[in-house]
């Protein structure tokens, strides 16, 4: 994997570009499940995933997969394949995207096909090219973004409000709003438009995630070890954990994690953090 720091100019918009190669014997299969994330594009150059959401939507053979912000796990089989990734955070979602996030959570589509996510179509004959080269491709992708931007009017609310949400210290809806300097009606009318979920339950993901993070780079640790300190107790995790992720925390560490927990660890080690939903905004 390799993680491409986007140009500063686009850099409030996106987590990361990345590009993914796997390399498995024919025919061969790895199983694992994405965490809850930001709305992301991923672009295929050949033998694209099979992906789906629990008791929901499920592509497979599609070279451009994209998804909305999302705040449950996505189950996906994946064999020998090289993948472009682009990481929206929700100032990416409003000025590229451009329509409400909270109509599009939790979804996962083919984006040639979606009236929400065919702009990004044309970024397919470079970027699903199995012969292109990284620099090739990557700057592909600054010049698309570049070129396509969308009128958006929340942009210093978007940033403040994603700023404050990342503070580790951050429990309460009322502490939220006040240090972003909103009521709370118009911090819920912002995070529904633009971040996809309610300022409680963006709280409670960053929690999860927090804890998730922590336990992934550090697989040989015990869950009481890396719990948040906003969760009470052990039964609150518990019934937390298996709110987003649909099993115990103990169900979760026994799966198979191959493509996570490289992923992951690598993410760490490059760009400073483990997961999209714990970047900083820039």
């Amino acid at each position: 994997m390799r993680f491409f720091a986007p140009p500063a100019d686009l850099g409030p918009c996106f987590t990361t570009f990345y590009r993914l190669e796997v390399d498995l014997p024919e025919g061969e299969i790895l199983e694992d499940w994405l965490q809850p994330e930001w709305a992301n594009l991923r672009f295929f150059a050949h033998n694209p995933p099979t992906a789906e959401f629990r008791d929901g939507p499920r592509v497979e053979g599609v070279r451009f997969q994209a998804t909305g912000p999302t705040s449950c796990p996505t189950h996906f089989l994946l064999g020998r394949t090289r993948m472009w990734g682009v990481g929206l955070f929700p100032l990416g979602w409003a000025r590229y995207v451009g329509v409400d996030a909270a109509q599009n959570t939790n979804i996962i589509v083919d984006g040639e096909a979606s009236p929400v996510f065919d702009r990004f179509a044309p970024l397919c004959h470079t970027l699903c090219d199995p012969d292109g080269t990284d620099e090739k491709q990557f700057a592909a992708l600054a010049d698309f973004f570049r070129s396509n931007v969308l009128p958006a009017r929340d942009d210093e609310r978007i940033q403040t409000i994603h700023e404050v949400m990342v503070d580790p210290l951050l429990l309460q809806v009322d502490d939220f709003a006040r240090r972003c300097g909103l009521s709370k009606r118009t911090l819920e009318r912002v995070c529904a438009k633009h971040f996809g979920f309610s300022p409680r339950l963006l709280l409670r993901r960053q929690r999860l995630m927090r804890t998730l993070g922590a336990f992934m780079l550090a697989p040989e640790a015990s869950w009481s070890q890396v719990i948040d300190r906003h969760y009470h107790d052990q039964s609150h995790f518990v019934h937390e954990f298996h709110a987003f992720m649909g099993c115990t925390p103990s169900e979760y560490a026994a799966k198979p994690h191959p493509v996570l927990s490289a992923f992951m660890a690598e993410r760490a080690r490059v760009w400073g953090s483990p997961a999209q939903t714990l970047d900083k905004p820039k």
